[in-house]
């Protein structure tokens, strides 16, 4: 179980992901997380910078869809102006949204991607699907929900202790 909170990899924002490397691996479609992935779960909409990331996602050569829990009205304000599809109250980490998701964009698993802030949700529904998983530090964690703050982020804790003392998890390998 603990292996399956494990991402592929782990980097501190969306910036630094290298777009350019995984799409020369085969990666054809971004799947991401919109609060504390894109922008902090109370921004309504995305910085210039991440205005900037979108443009360069799809000049790649990416599809990007939104996959967020949270609701219709969180999800569309943020993506609809961008012109982003979307799947919203999504029960992350059920395999269902990323399975639509990736008929959405019609790709496979092996070309798809899951970009998220969280194990429980993000990391441990992609790895369930044998996605490529990218872990990114949550923006704002005092903008989290109480679900989010005093359990998914309570479970993460305990997970990231077992997996230090197997020797999984290592600070050094973020980067």
């Amino acid at each position: 179980m603990f292996k399956m909170l494990i991402p592929k990899e782990r980097v501190s924002t969306v910036f630094d992901i290298d777009l350019e490397g995984l799409y020369e691996q085969g990666y054809r479609g971004i799947i991401t997380d919109l609060d504390n992935t894109l922008v902090g779960a109370k921004a309504p909409l995305a910085t210039p910078e991440l205005l900037e990331w979108f443009k360069k996602v799809k000049e790649i050569g990416f599809q990007l869809i939104i996959v967020s829990n949270n609701q219709l009205e969180r999800v569309s304000k943020f993506a609809t102006p961008l012109d982003i599809q979307y799947v919203h109250e999504a029960r992350k980490p059920s395999n269902l949204p990323f399975r639509k998701a990736m008929k959405m964009m019609n790709l496979t698993a092996d070309q798809t991607i899951v970009v998220g802030d969280q194990m429980l949700t993000d990391v441990y529904g992609g790895n369930r699907l044998g996605l490529f998983t990218i872990l990114v530090l949550p923006i704002a964690l005092h903008d989290e929900g109480w679900v989010t703050r005093f359990f998914n982020r309570r479970v993460e804790r305990i997970a990231l202790t077992r997996l230090r003392r197997l020797g999984l998890w290592k600070e050094e390998d973020k980067e």
